[in-house]
């Protein structure tokens, strides 16, 4: 079956979680929001552009979810691909119990983003001891500064032990699926940092599109290195970042974090 036809649907990826995210042909570019479902409530993560907002939210009905009940809007950090789509989710959600989510740090610039008289939805985390609850289901959030922007951060579903990483773990994925699992010659491998050819013959390394979307995306190798640090002291048993595809097999989710912990020529430090 073709990816298209594979994935015009949500598709669940854990008890609760449904990926309601869009791939862009045209750019080749993946958006992956994710909807939390929890009884009549659920919550949205990383919503995505204005564009992509159909898409979306005729993937959130397929879920036999209603606007309405959607009470939280999650976003990680405030680039237009993650929050373009924002004042479309507030007005069709129409639910007066809705709140946005976010750091401190990301709240001034996620205001442009709506309308004045809305503004006052945006809450800092800061302010609800970085977590939140609804229906009993528990989300914590931490915060990986600079990674890529001042206020980014992750959030935790710890029923599922899903690890939300926004454009962590995200990859430009030329050849793109919505689960990454690499096998053993790719994680015994020690040239996937070269641009050659691989070396066992595979017709294509998601290595290579990983490590350097993380070069270009990420400020510096410390904010890169902090980042891994996080992530590595939360019990993840799934990767679900905003690009790319989701990593669900534990072995991957080690690996990739020590090879990102010590991937060199980030941002201002490849100069």
């Amino acid at each position: 079956m073709k990816l298209q036809q594979r994935y015009n649907r949500p598709v669940e990826i854990a008890p609760g979680i449904h990926w309601v995210g869009f791939h862009d042909t045209y750019s080749n570019f993946h958006c992956n929001p994710y909807l939390i479902v929890e009884g009549d409530k659920a919550v949205l993560i990383d919503a995505g552009s204005r564009a992509d907002f159909p898409v979306v939210m005729r993937k959130i009905l397929q879920t036999g979810i209603a606007p309405e009940q959607i009470v939280a809007l999650i976003y990680q950090h405030t680039d237009p691909d993650l929050c373009g789509s924002m004042a479309n989710m507030v007005d069709l959600c129409a639910n007066r119990a809705l709140t946005i989510l976010s750091d401190r740090e990301n709240n001034f610039f996620l205001s442009f983003y709506l309308e004045r008289e809305k503004r006052s939805l945006i809450q800092p985390l800061d302010d609800q001891g970085m977590a939140f609850s609804f229906n009993g289901r528990e989300l914590h959030f931490f915060k990986t500064p600079f990674a890529h922007t001042a206020g980014s951060l992750v959030t935790y579903d710890s029923q599922t032990r899903t690890l939300f990483t926004s454009d962590l773990f995200g990859s430009y994925s030329r050849q793109w699926d919505l689960f990454l699992r690499l096998d053993d010659e790719c994680r015994a491998c020690d040239a996937y940092d070269s641009n050659g050819p691989c070396v066992y013959g595979k017709p294509y390394c998601p290595m290579t599109d990983l490590l350097s979307f993380h070069r270009n995306v990420m400020p510096s190798e410390k904010a890169l290195r902090h980042a891994m640090a996080v992530i590595g002291g939360v019990e993840a048993s799934m990767i679900a970042p905003q690009h790319g595809s989701i990593i669900d097999q534990k072995k991957d989710i080690t690996f990739l974090t020590d090879c990102l912990a010590r991937l060199e020529g980030v941002g201002i430090d490849g100069l």
